[in-house]
């Protein structure tokens, strides 16, 4: 069924199903298995962790990718000196992300360089973070696709 030259048949199935993290771990997680004395579960756990956490990891990216951020901005880079009249505690409200459950919109309103786009762009890495797909697009991006459309 599989080509034994080079590989061990238990890096072929795991390559086979996909397990990078698995397939590159399995041999110093058995070592450091027997050198601490953990039981089987106990190594099954900290590689199915391990490929658990690769395939999180690379989920957010594709997150990341997908919502088209024109930067990758987060709410502690923001400038809070700069508008004077934002409500900061209410902004931070956002990042709690309930609106979402909510299904509620939020729209930034203000002159142009207040911050907006670092805000937009910043709640949405955050979602993405937490494993919800975004798609980040301006006003003027939204007009222009329902204009085509229509």
């Amino acid at each position: 069924m599989m080509d034994t030259d080079n590989e061990s048949l238990l890096d072929q199935y795991l390559k086979y199903l996909k397990l990078p993290f698995m397939r590159e771990h399995h041999l110093p997680l058995a070592e450091q298995a027997v050198k601490d004395g953990w039981s089987h579960e106990d190594y099954l756990e900290k590689l199915a962790d391990g490929e658990a956490a690769l395939r999180r990891d690379r989920s957010i990216q594709r997150r990341i990718r997908m919502a088209r951020f024109p930067v990758i901005k987060t709410l502690d880079q923001f400038n809070w000196t700069w508008p004077k009249k934002i409500n900061r505690l209410q902004v931070q409200q956002l990042f709690r992300l309930q609106f979402v459950k909510q299904a509620s919109n939020v729209i930034f309103i203000g002159g142009v360089g207040v911050g907006k786009t670092h805000l937009a762009s910043a709640l949405g890495y955050a979602a993405c973070l937490e494993g919800l797909p975004v798609l980040f697009a301006t006003a003027i991006d939204v007009i222009n696709t329902l204009s085509t459309a229509q």
